[in-house]
């Protein structure tokens, strides 16, 4: 099978363990890999690697990401969600919109997170949820993430408690869910989330994304229209576009001149590029290097 990314629209109710597994039993391929984590609950975009583009999912899990929140304000679960246990209910009376976006101010920028105990986040050798099952709670050092959008759509009263849908658009490492639970208690209720919906995962789309469904009836016919080039999996890097001789050179790990280069974007040290041939076949994820007054790209990940 030839390699690539399959933009993947993930139904509530499977895990994202569960939709790989469904596409090695499809596409007959082993090296398949999911590029950022979504719940059960949660739909949305999940960004899938298949074949060598499997090596570059950890650039994609370094990208950004959108989602579209529903939030119960005036109730409060142990996990943060509606699949956990009813800690309080204390209802709320009605907020405006106004009222809403203003307390969404403190919540973007860098803040700092405490993640989730039914996160996937080791803790000692195993992963939070495995502990959270088993009833035990540990000490959790807060991280720091980055939320560039926190946009209020809309309000509205359900019996004691006030729903509201919202637009955020996050660093890696965010939890939508213990952002909004923050979020809730500075509105002074509390605030579970009762929906996710990931609309972008780095370049992914939610627009372009691919039902487990169509994908099967694409095999089934032959077709493989779902695959992407693997250099559609990081497309949010700036490309640099490698000519002659640099071509070779790239394509067997070794560092890359700028002036071996067309297209050159503007950079700095430390900065992800995509090296790419002028064809548009992707050669090498490298980073910027000093080299004397100037730099050189030097591959990290090779693809040829």
């Amino acid at each position: 099978m030839t390699a690539g990314f399959i933009n993947i629209l993930k139904p509530p109710g499977l895990t994202s363990h569960d939709v790989v597994q469904e596409l090695r039993r499809l596409l007959k391929e082993r090296r398949i890999g999911h590029g950022g984590t979504l719940d059960p609950m949660a739909a949305g975009v999940l960004p899938v690697a298949a074949g060598r583009a499997t090596r570059l999912l950890e650039y994609i899990q370094a990208g950004g990401k959108a989602y579209r929140a529903e939030f119960i304000l005036g109730l409060k679960t142990d996990t943060q969600d509606l699949g956990g246990r009813v800690l309080a209910r204390p209802g709320c009376r009605g907020f405006t919109l106004a009222e809403l976006q203003e307390a969404a101010r403190p919540f973007t920028g860098s803040i700092s997170q405490v993640p989730p105990m039914v996160s996937a986040v080791h803790f000692e050798g195993r992963r939070l949820y495995e502990l959270a099952r088993e009833g035990l709670e540990v000490e959790r050092p807060a991280r720091l993430v980055n939320i560039e959008k926190f946009q209020v759509l809309q309000g509205w009263p359900d019996g004691p408690f006030f729903r509201v849908l919202a637009d955020i658009t996050c660093s890696k490492g965010t939890y939508i869910r213990t952002l909004g639970a923050d979020w809730g208690d500075y509105l002074g209720c509390g605030a579970t989330l009762a929906f996710l919906l990931r609309t972008r995962a780095g370049s992914f789309k939610l627009e372009e994304a691919w039902t487990l469904e169509e994908i099967a009836g694409q095999v089934a016919k032959g077709g493989r229209e779902f695959l992407l080039p693997p250099a559609a999996g990081i497309a949010h890097l700036p490309a640099a576009v490698v000519t002659g001789k640099a071509v070779k050179a790239a394509a067997s790990g070794a560092a890359v001149d700028p002036d071996g280069c067309t297209l050159v974007p503007a950079l700095r040290p430390g900065h992800l590029v995509r090296l790419e041939t002028p064809a548009g076949v992707l050669l090498a994820v490298a980073r910027v290097v000093p080299k004397g007054e100037g730099y050189c790209f030097k591959p990290e990940k090779v693809l040829q």
